[in-house]
């Protein structure tokens, strides 16, 4: 029995054995696989982190340069020559203490490494500035690397500037030249002791009113006065919001009013002042011959009185008896040559000074500059006081005199002062259909004599730079009576560096119908276009292009911004290596 109970023991046994070695099996297997499942998610989530951390990375990258051209605007000069996005590109490393990492390429280049991320994170990227020049655009591609990967981004930047407004003025006054005020006395806003401040008018103050729509964003450093005008996009002001006013509501009396209309919440806003540049001189570099390193292909320069028409056919005529030279060397010059490209000068066929001007190609991507007539003799487009180009006729030479001897005034036309048409004076006369992209800037006056049009809304630009007015052109003849048409289409982006975009003769005249201005207007002062019964009713809407790029060599405010106008990522450029892929 006790055999036989012994030998069922052992049975037993026997198949507990089994029991407990299937169940550590299925245990193991169990763990194993838990494991391995820990272990994968593990790395799926490093791989993850590491997937969004490239990306930031690559993104702290654009940010960085941001705030590198935000300390020095010039920094768009330097990049790494060798790097492929910069092959179109005048780029060069910057030296010294001014050397950065994020320059590197290949294996054995450098990486810019994020503070904090105790070299897990890093970035270096790589500068195409071959469309500043026209465009004011930078093109910068980032790649972030994290842990054993990379992603890259291309980003747009653009300057910040008067063009991101379809309405800008510095002062909200009317020009002191034109008013008869001092200007010494009322250039200060009216939130800085503007005499009159925010209770009175002395100082010519202009209100938005009733018929005014501007439909763009707009910003004014002064205080705006504003009565029942309707404004559909952003509005800023540099008026201090510390007071608890946004804007001063008063009418033409001076008394209080309401029924503005803003868009937007929150408008107006407060922004900081953006300051004026002091003249439009820099553009005049643009036409100098001997910076190949910096104005690889200059424009044409013009003296005098100049008359430029465009064509639809990518043409334009100009008339400039007074030039000489068109491109010249040295600053203040002192030679100069006259490229077929601007036009032949002299009274020949199809010649600058001949009665039907000079006919060729639009310089594209380009800037045209008008200068008044030289009075150092070492400059190569130099009159003499007396002198007069063959076949001018020019009342007031050397004086206050009014005739340019080009045009104007027109006849039966009663010039608005005796200054309005200087002999020899840098003033361009513009009008026509523009089929291509141009910035026109004159060291006098610009005026829109006809309509000025683009053949090709997309793609056509034109900048209009006055250093001092830029006048909607609207002739009288001694009776008050209009000599032109009604209505005025004008599609640029405007600038009166340091005076103001006004019609001319605005309370001569009766109705004129609609100023239509499709772009941008910025100004040092208000100007008027429309008073009682007479002028221009407005009609402004922004050129939504203008928020990405910009007229050649457009000007841009004293202290400058890059902000990002488009990014998209791309295929990943380098490995985490470093080496292109």
């Amino acid at each position: 029995m006790m055999r036989r109970l012994s030998a069922r023991r052992g049975d037993d046994s026997g198949m507990a054995l089994v029991l407990v070695i299937g169940v550590c099996s299925v245990l193991t297997i169990a763990i194993v696989a838990g494991i391995a499942l820990a272990v994968g998610s593990m790395r799926k989530s490093r791989a993850d982190q590491d997937w969004s951390g490239a990306i930031a990375a690559a993104y702290a990258g654009i940010e960085e340069y941001q705030s590198r051209l935000a300390n020095d605007t010039s920094y768009f000069q330097y990049g790494n020559p060798a790097a492929t996005f910069s092959k179109t590109s005048k780029v060069a490393l910057p030296s010294g203490g001014s050397t950065n990492p994020a320059f590197g390429i290949g294996t054995a280049g450098t990486w810019a490494t994020i503070p904090g991320s105790g070299g897990a994170a890093s970035y270096r990227y790589e500068v195409d500035t071959s469309a500043y020049a026209a465009s004011g655009t930078i093109k910068l591609r980032s790649t972030g690397r994290a842990g054993g990967d990379t992603r890259s981004i291309v980003a747009d930047l653009k300057q910040s500037g008067f063009i991101d407004f379809l309405y800008f003025t510095d002062y909200e006054i009317q020009d002191p030249a034109n008013s008869g005020k001092s200007e010494a006395t009322c250039a200060k806003y009216a939130w800085a002791g503007r005499p009159g401040g925010l209770s009175g008018n002395q100082c010519s103050e202009i209100a938005f009113g009733s018929n005014d729509v501007v439909d763009g964003p707009a910003h004014s450093n002064d205080v705006m006065r504003i009565c029942d005008a309707t404004f559909k996009g952003p509005v800023t002001t540099a008026y201090n919001p510390a007071s608890g006013r946004k804007f001063a509501a008063r009418n033409s009396s001076w008394t209080s009013c309401a029924g503005a209309t803003f868009t937007l919440p929150n408008s107006p806003a407060y922004s900081p002042v953006i300051g004026m540049p002091a003249t439009n001189s820099e553009l005049r570099r643009e036409v100098r011959s001997d910076l190949p390193g910096e104005v690889p292909r200059p424009g044409c320069l013009y003296t005098g009185p100049t008359t430029i028409t465009f064509s639809s056919n990518g043409n334009m005529t100009v008339r400039s008896p007074w030039t000489k030279a068109t491109n010249v060397a040295g600053s203040p010059a002192t030679s100069g040559t006259a490229p077929a490209a601007c036009g032949t000068v002299g009274t020949g066929s199809n010649g600058l000074g001949s009665a039907g001007g000079a006919t060729f190609k639009v310089p594209e991507y380009n800037v045209v500059y008008v200068q008044n007539v030289p009075t150092v003799t070492s400059d190569p487009n130099y009159w003499a006081s007396a002198a007069l180009p063959s076949g001018l006729k020019c009342t007031g030479v050397g004086t206050s005199g009014v005739g340019n001897g080009i045009g104007y005034p027109a006849a039966n036309e009663v010039a608005p002062s005796t200054t309005s048409y200087g002999c020899r004076n840098g003033d361009a006369f513009v009008s026509g259909t523009l089929a291509g992209q141009l910035t026109v800037a004159a060291e006098n006056y610009i005026y829109a004599v006809g309509d000025i049009t683009y053949k090709d809304v997309e793609n056509d630009l034109l900048g209009l730079i006055g250093n001092n007015a830029v006048w909607v052109w609207n002739p009288v003849d001694s009776g008050k009576k209009a000599l032109l048409g009604s209505n005025r289409t004008i599609k640029a982006a405007i600038l009166s560096v340091a005076h103001t975009f006004q019609v001319q003769n605005y309370d001569k005249g009766d109705n004129r119908g609609t100023l239509n201005v499709y772009g941008a207007i910025a100004q040092k002062f208000r100007g008027i276009v429309r008073s009682g019964s007479n002028g221009y009713a407005k009609s402004y809407i922004y050129d939504d292009r203008f928020r990405y790029t910009a007229p050649p060599k457009f000007l841009s405010p004293v202290t400058t911004t890059y902000g990002v106008s488009l990014w998209v990522e791309v295929d990943k450029v380098f490995d985490e290596s470093g080496g292109y892929r």
